[in-house]
């Protein structure tokens, strides 16, 4: 059985579900304290303003990506194939943390932008050389977004365009024969 989370994990796990759910305006101090199950006193103890909180998930975000990384330079189809596939939302960490610092992004908060701005540039790094050139780094990186915004739009049930198992094979295969490094 495993440890329940700590008091301050929980309270960033709360800040980090009203922004997706709710946007920035609505994870006031108190309605993260009431969501993660603790007293204000709990939550101050942890995070003395909402800008602490904010800061502690963009480290987060920075972690998520740190492991996404790893996983995206280790994987045996290779990275290209991995950013492409990894683009449809399956609801871990990083999707979380990305939605979430995009909230503070779309609320103004410079900081978040920046960091989104970084992870954007830390996969086109880790692509980079695995493709042929500028345009072929552009095309990856284009087509991911739009499975990613596609993905996004799901919500309900409702059907989406976004390719799935033998569509996202049949993706991922144009895809590394349109941008794969020349000799």
């Amino acid at each position: 059985m495993s440890r329940p989370p700590h008091a301050r994990e929980k309270v960033l796990d709360a800040f980090e579900s009203l922004l997706i759910a709710e946007g920035e305006r609505a994870a006031t101090m108190d309605a993260i304290a009431r969501a993660a199950g603790v007293s204000k006193g709990g939550l101050l103890y942890h995070f003395a303003s909402k800008e602490a909180l904010e800061a502690a998930l963009l480290i987060r975000l920075e972690k998520c990506v740190d492991e996404d990384l790893a996983r995206m330079t280790s994987s045996e189809e290779g990275p290209v194939a991995y950013y492409v596939r990894t683009s449809a939302m399956d609801g871990t960490a990083l999707d979380r943390a990305i939605l979430a610092v995009s909230r503070l992004a779309q609320a103004g908060r410079g900081a978040a932008s920046d960091a989104l701005r970084t992870v954007r540039e830390r996969w086109a790094d880790t692509l980079r050389p695995h493709v042929a050139d500028k345009t072929a780094l552009d095309l990856v990186m284009l087509i991911s977004d739009g499975v990613y915004y596609n993905n996004a739009l799901q919500h309900d049930g409702l059907a989406t365009p976004v390719p799935r198992d033998a569509e996202m094979d049949a993706l991922v295969q144009l895809i590394a024969q349109a941008t794969a490094p020349r000799d």
